[in-house]
């Protein structure tokens, strides 16, 4: 081999390891999705039943619906601790509204998720205004908002669940798909949009990759940083409305926890908590494997509280996970 031949060759080799890191990072959930059904459907016959499935979309609906809507955020290289407690907000603010009448439904959810948003917008204001992290700031409205539902409830289960509204989010099309997990599809599919083909989407990504390069081509920052608080809120309202269609009972600590089942399944998906790499459709996986683990352990009779340490093993090891990748393709570029 002539010495011009080895010349090519020998950078070849660092370009297929980057290639192939790169082709492992988009796909690698979808691997760990397949395998744990197949594991799964193995240990239970329950996996095999569509009704069964369709359940579990249903079961992951609140969650992976808040999961999806902050993604945006994390994209941009922050965090929304508040999703939660704004769950809970939605599901008491909707019963109390709604009060079991039919005609009042329209009211009841148009106010409720117009709320939700305006809880959105005031993270949004506080992290553009305010130095300290967006970690510790949604955190404090986290704990406002719940407390908030404590005043609006009075500590206890309030308001009437009108039985239409849960009557439509709970039937199947066709015994198998419920209507309350094609509402997750759906709204997941429209944020997949905004992310990969609108402005804001690409604008996200820029200032969550580079925060300085944004500045210095005019993106509105603290315009984005808004949009996407406010997005997050919104769609933590209607995880909040999704879980009162589920239930039927709204409870003050009723979206208690979900933030971090949302965390682990938007980092599991792929986005990383320094913001600019991630995709709408990774969380909707990331919440499918979630649920479906969860389930598992269920159904394998297995401690409740694995669920908790299957959570923090999940966070722990994709966030490291990731965060290799993304080094291993910085050194070879």
């Amino acid at each position: 081999m002539t010495h011009g031949a080895e010349a090519v060759a020998q950078p070849a080799r660092p370009m297929v390891g980057h290639v192939l890191r790169q082709w492992l990072s988009r796909t690698a959930i979808l691997w760990v999705l397949l395998l744990l059904y197949l594991l799964a459907l193995s240990l239970s016959d329950a996996f095999a039943d569509p009704a069964y499935l369709g359940q579990t979309l249903r079961q992951a609906a609140p969650v992976g619906i808040a999961a999806v809507g902050t993604t945006l955020v994390m994209i941009l290289g922050c965090v929304d601790l508040s999703i939660g407690a704004i769950i809970s907000f939605a599901a008491v603010c909707c019963a109390v509204l709604m009060r079991g009448e039919a005609e009042r439904m329209p009211l009841a959810i148009g106010m409720t998720l117009l709320l939700c948003a305006a809880m959105g917008a005031v993270n949004g204001v506080l992290v553009v205004f305010n130095r300290n992290s967006s970690f510790i700031l949604t955190l404090g409205t986290a704990i406002a908002i719940y407390g908030l539902t404590q005043m609006l409830s009075g500590g206890t289960a309030r308001g009437v669940v009108s039985p239409g509204f849960r009557a439509f989010f709970n039937q199947r099309l066709g015994d198998v798909l419920p209507v309350l997990g094609l509402c997750f599809v759906l709204l997941a599919a429209v944020l997949e949009w905004v992310a990969r083909r609108t402005r804001l989407g690409r604008q996200i990504y820029l200032i969550g990759s580079n925060r300085e390069a944004a500045l210095q081509a005019g993106v509105p920052i603290a315009a984005v940083t808004l949009a996407c608080y406010v997005i997050s809120g919104l769609f933590a309202g209607l995880g909040g409305l999704a879980v009162l269609a589920r239930s039927g009972v709204s409870s003050t600590f009723t979206g208690r926890g979900f933030e971090f089942d949302a965390l682990a399944a938007i980092v599991l998906g792929g986005t990383v908590f320094s913001g600019g790499r991630g995709t709408v459709f990774g969380t909707v996986v990331g919440v499918l494997v979630l649920f479906i683990a969860f389930n598992l352990v269920n159904l394998l009779g297995l401690d409740y509280n694995l669920q908790l340490v299957l959570k923090g093993a999940i966070i722990i090891l994709a966030s490291a996970a990731y965060a290799r990748l993304g080094q291993d393709r910085s050194n070879v570029s």
